[in-house]
């Protein structure tokens, strides 16, 4: 039987500007980054993002076809959201935010999942808004929580306080979505912000505690993390001339998935082994994920690799 992948998240439209370029806007949003940059790496997916049935829908809409990702919801009345990224001069974006998170009730989300495609949900990711931002937070932790015993989960925060300004709830939620994981990716100022008074590593090691067989750490332009029950491993990023970093630690995610997913480590059937993976594995996967994130910072906007250029 086929398998396939399921993405729960935002899509939306990037603005981008800088005091160097002409601005240029494209599709984007963290899960939606994700979903792209799986079918680049040859595993079906299908995405639960809403859009609206305007201009930038249609060219999110047309993007999604055009990476091979189907996409579950049909636009609606209202406006498609949009980020407006600003890049200082060493190619990192900060970001302003207009969004509409509505989607449909828990039960018919996870419903649309499930009857996706023809073959079997093995692996749900979820991160940024999706599980934080009212009203579709509820629909998106529902259907995570039927998807659980039955496929494995993966989340990434990617917390925007500009958006989701209350730092006890975030925390709350954050930790809430950690339990239901199998794999988390999270940047470090992902969890400095979350948790401001704590060590980074005893913050990623309580989450460990909590549940997932893999927590992941991204330093940005220093190394990268990660903690498992048996291990804790720490591994240089890989130099590269920056574009900028827009969907650089979505293509880590989506990489480090399908590495893991190579292994036959993803799926519910596969959970205990994937609590058990040996360190040569662990090191394995990071050096895939880091390659992909690297090429995805070396070009403008969120360009993820395809599994050709990261075979070379």
């Amino acid at each position: 039987m086929d398998e396939y992948f399921g993405v729960i998240g935002e899509a939306l439209v990037d603005v981008v500007l800088s005091d160097t370029a002409t601005p240029r806007a494209h599709p984007g949003g963290s899960p939606l980054n994700v979903a792209v940059g799986l079918s680049r790496l040859e595993r079906p997916v299908v995405f639960a993002g809403r859009i609206g049935r305007d201009e930038y829908g249609d060219m999110i809409a047309a993007h999604l076809q055009d990476n091979d990702v189907r996409s579950l919801l049909e636009p609606d009345a209202s406006p498609s959201s949009v980020a407006t990224a600003r890049l200082d001069p060493t190619g990192a974006a900060s970001y302003e935010f207009e969004l509409d998170w509505t989607l449909p009730a828990a039960e018919e989300l996870a419903r649309l999942l499930h009857e996706a495609h023809d073959g079997r949900l093995v692996h749900v990711h979820a991160g940024s808004i999706a599980t934080m931002l009212a009203p579709g937070d509820a629909s998106v932790m529902g259907a995570l929580a039927a998807a659980q015993p039955h496929a494995t989960i993966s989340y990434d925060p990617n917390v925007r306080p500009s958006i989701v300004p209350d730092r006890e709830f975030a925390r709350a939620r954050a930790e809430e979505v950690v339990r239901l994981s199998d794999v988390v990716h999270a940047s470090d100022e992902d969890i400095a912000w979350l948790y401001p008074d704590r060590p980074l590593m005893d913050s990623l090691r309580a989450w460990r505690e909590a549940g997932p067989a893999l927590v992941v750490m991204t330093r940005g332009a220093e190394d990268i993390v990660a903690v498992t029950a048996e291990h804790e491993v720490e591994r240089p990023i890989f130099p590269v001339d920056v574009a900028d970093t827009v969907g650089a630690g979505d293509s880590f995610t989506a990489a480090l998935l399908a590495a893991l997913d190579d292994r036959t480590l993803l799926g519910a059937e596969n959970r205990e082994r994937l609590h058990s993976m040996d360190l040569h594995d662990i090191q394995s996967v990071l050096i895939y994920a880091s390659r992909a994130s690297a090429i995805t910072a070396s070009r403008p906007g969120a360009d993820p690799p395809t599994r050709d250029e990261l075979a070379d």
